[in-house]
């Protein structure tokens, strides 16, 4: 046989090359289309290895048995791992099923993420009936560096655990922890996303919370325009944040962060009902990038017991007030927010303000300002020590948080013949962020009938390091100014608080009520009083503050006038007294009248205390203590004038300030009566003759002279000295 012949020509080999290349191409396609059918189950176990050294913890794509495991009680939770993994097996195609033609579509009976080895919970997510697709195009820019977009997301139930250690472990760090400075990772988002039922347990120590949820999240676009898809959330949570009890309700409509577009603008509407305790929050708004919740616009009604109760739960140091109401919009923006409160009710009060709270620094700030047209100071009583005034108001919830039960916000229990108000200052709450806030309130009630308010009240109020500064004080009352600053010092256990003030032109007949029985009567104290009055103290509540007080208070009354009657009946002038009553109370000038008094431990000791009129001049000497709230002052009238009938001798104001006690010294009187009583018996007209009361026009005139020099020179005087006796040492 020719040899040439059996051999194959140019033409054969390529006619043979292309038949093996076609057998080749059909057995591939056959193969590929063979586990397109079979849903390529032979990837299971390789995709749950890469995904589970990927994620740091294992990972699984198939069903869990439904019975225990028999391990030996000292089982470790590796061997525990090991021989569920050697139970389990190799997922079947049941459990598992994949799909790579025109995109990737994952279908699993089940998913689990293992919760990490330090946690107590079963598992951190678990999905069933899971179905996931995803297109090859968005692989490729999910590949260079843009978020991933899932094409469609469905399961049929989701349940999660999510932890947070106060370490600041948490369950939802997964993989290779990133550089600081590496640049965040996008979130992925589905433009079809359904999840018909889930549940989710969080307990988070470092924000003080520990919930389940229960929701169901369903993508609610027609089709007719998908790059616009609309996903609905509805949320329900219980349980405890900050040790108050928990519920929230939550409605969320349109792009959320998991179902935004390419584009990455991420927005849906948020209605939002929520019980803190005893306090309410009800928002309805826009959460522009729900990415991150970085950009959250709407209007918000809030009300609570307190807003103490608003602000624990985020952080936010506000006072123990009365019940409130208020309402206004918010804005987020980054870690700053933004509030305009249109209207705020606390108690009678009626306040607004507008507010910057940042929680980028290191110690939040919270900035604005403060305004109204009026504060009533009883609205405020917790804050200071006393208990608040009950408010029918529909913001008092059904049930008490537990601060406004027990803790530093509860008012003290009264103590048995005391008035200054003993609750401990919440000192802690002052470190916990920084202020600057500018006050500006058109009326502010002081809560006694006797007092005029003060309209208006001017200041500006700083908090840094749990340092409290009222400064720039001005306050209008009387038709005067009060002036000063105040600083109480919380960086300890023990509060340190400084005060200055200095008042002028404060006319006392407005200033104070001075209710009279007969309408044309005049008051019983007029004049424009001016002062000031440095103090300060330390303790853990305003009555240990007080009981430690130590400075100087002096005053002086201009222009003033006194009540003829008031003068007369603290001389026991029973005669003139009787005259004034029948022709009627007139007002005396006053020529001289000061007050400086010495603080030491709580107790007030008059250096000088005289008040000199046309008829008499009073001297004022002794103690007020307000570590013990007890009184013991001594009151000395000198006569300018003639009286036919007089029962001239001290009086004496002893007790507490609970129970005040007026009384005069008997050593004196009884000598007077005494004597009016023997000659009595021998004519009952010389009875009058002890009774009668000639006046010292000399004395008099050393005792002005002696009240404008005190005047003049009281401010120079030394410290710790008690009220002089009067000129001439004359008492009558």
């Amino acid at each position: 046989m020719n040899a040439a012949a059996t051999l194959p020509t140019g033409r054969s080999v390529r006619w043979r090359a292309l038949g093996l290349g076609a057998a080749v191409l059909v057995s591939v396609l056959g193969s590929f289309a063979f586990a397109e059918w079979r849903g390529w189950p032979w990837l299971a176990a390789p995709l749950e290895q890469s995904l589970s050294q990927r994620l740091g913890r294992p990972l699984r794509l198939h069903a869990l048995p439904d019975f225990a495991l028999p391990l030996p009680a000292s089982a470790t939770a590796a061997t525990a791992a090991s021989a569920a993994s050697a139970a389990i097996g190799a997922p079947t195609e049941a459990d598992f099923s994949l799909r790579l033609w025109g995109g990737l579509r994952l279908r699993a009976t089940r998913l689990e993420l293992a919760a990490p080895a330090w946690s107590d919970a079963p598992y951190t997510l678990r999905a069933q009936g899971l179905a996931l697709e995803l297109r090859y195009a968005d692989l490729w820019r999910a590949w260079r560096g843009q978020a991933l977009r899932l094409h469609s997301l469905q399961a049929d139930r989701v349940d999660g655990h999510v932890e947070r250690l106060a370490d600041g472990r948490a369950s939802w760090q997964i993989g290779a922890s990133q550089a600081v400075d590496a640049p965040a990772t996008p979130w992925p988002y589905a433009h079809t996303l359904q999840l018909r039922d889930g549940r989710l347990r969080v307990k988070d120590a470092v924000l003080g919370v520990d919930a389940q949820a229960v929701w169901t999240l369903a993508n609610t676009a027609t089709g007719a325009s998908p790059q616009t898809p609309r996903t609905q959330l509805k949320l329900q949570t219980s349980g405890r944040y900050q040790k108050s009890p928990l519920k929230l309700e939550l409605l969320a409509q349109g792009d959320l962060a998991v179902a935004a577009d390419a584009s990455g603008k991420r927005a849906s509407t948020l209605r939002l009902h929520a019980v803190v305790g005893r306090a309410r929050l009800d928002f309805d708004g826009v959460l522009k990038d729900t990415a991150g919740a970085d950009d959250l616009q709407g209007h918000f009604k809030l009300s609570g017991p307190s807003l103490a109760a608003v602000g624990d739960p985020v952080g936010v140091t506000l006072p123990t007030t009365a019940a409130f109401q208020s309402q206004g919009d918010l804005r987020k923006t980054g870690s700053t927010w933004h509030v305009v409160v249109d209207t705020a009710r606390i108690g009678g009060s009626q306040l607004q303000g507008a507010f910057v709270y940042d929680q980028s620094r290191s110690v939040p700030l919270l900035a604005g300002r403060l305004s109204g047209p009026r504060l009533l100071l009883k609205d405020l009583g917790p804050a200071v020590g006393v208990a608040p005034t009950v408010v029918s108001s529909s913001a008092a919830a059904p049930a008490a948080s537990p601060r406004a039960q027990s803790g530093p916000d509860e008012a003290a229990p009264p103590r048995p013949g005391k008035v200054l108000p003993d609750r401990p200052f919440d000192l802690a709450a002052l470190r916990v962020m920084d202020a600057n806030v500018l006050i500006d309130i058109t009326e502010v009630d002081l809560n006694t009938r006797y007092l005029e308010p003060l309209r208006p009240l001017k200041a500006h109020l700083q908090l840094a390091g749990g340092v409290l500064n009222i400064g720039a004080l001005d306050a209008q009352l009387g038709a005067g100014r009060l002036r000063g600053n105040l600083q109480l010092d919380g960086r300890s256990n023990v509060a340190a608080v400084r005060t200055e003030l200095r008042w002028d032109g404060l006319r006392l007949e407005r200033w104070i009520n001075q209710p009279r029985a007969a309408a044309d009567a005049p008051p019983f104290v007029s004049g424009a009083l001016q002062g000031w009055a440095r103090l300060q103290g330390q303790g853990q509540s305003t009555a240990q503050v007080l009981a430690r007080l130590s400075g100087r208070l002096r005053t002086e009354l201009r222009d003033g006038r006194v009540s003829h009657l008031a003068i007369e009946a603290a001389g026991l002038d029973i005669a003139q007294a009787l005259g004034v009553l029948i022709k009627g109370d007139d007002a005396l000038p006053v020529l001289c009248a000061v007050a400086d008094l010495n603080a030491q431990n709580g107790v007030f000791v008059p250096r000088v205390m005289v008040l000199d009129s046309t008829d008499s001049t009073l001297w004022v000497d002794g103690s007020v203590s307000l570590a013990s709230e007890a009184l013991d002052l001594r009151v000395v009238v000198s006569p300018k004038d003639f009286s036919p009938l007089a029962l001239r001798t001290p009086l004496r104001l002893r007790g507490t300030l609970d129970q005040p006690k007026v009384s005069i010294e008997g050593g004196r009187l009884a000598g007077r009566v005494g004597l009016a009583f023997l000659l009595a018996l021998a004519n009952p007209l010389a009875a009058l003759v002890p009774l009668l009361d000639p006046g010292d026009k000399a004395t008099a005139v050393d005792n002005a002279a002696g009240c404008r020099d005190l005047v003049q020179r009281g401010a120079n005087r030394p410290a710790g000295r008690t009220a002089p006796t009067p000129p001439n040492g004359s008492v009558r």
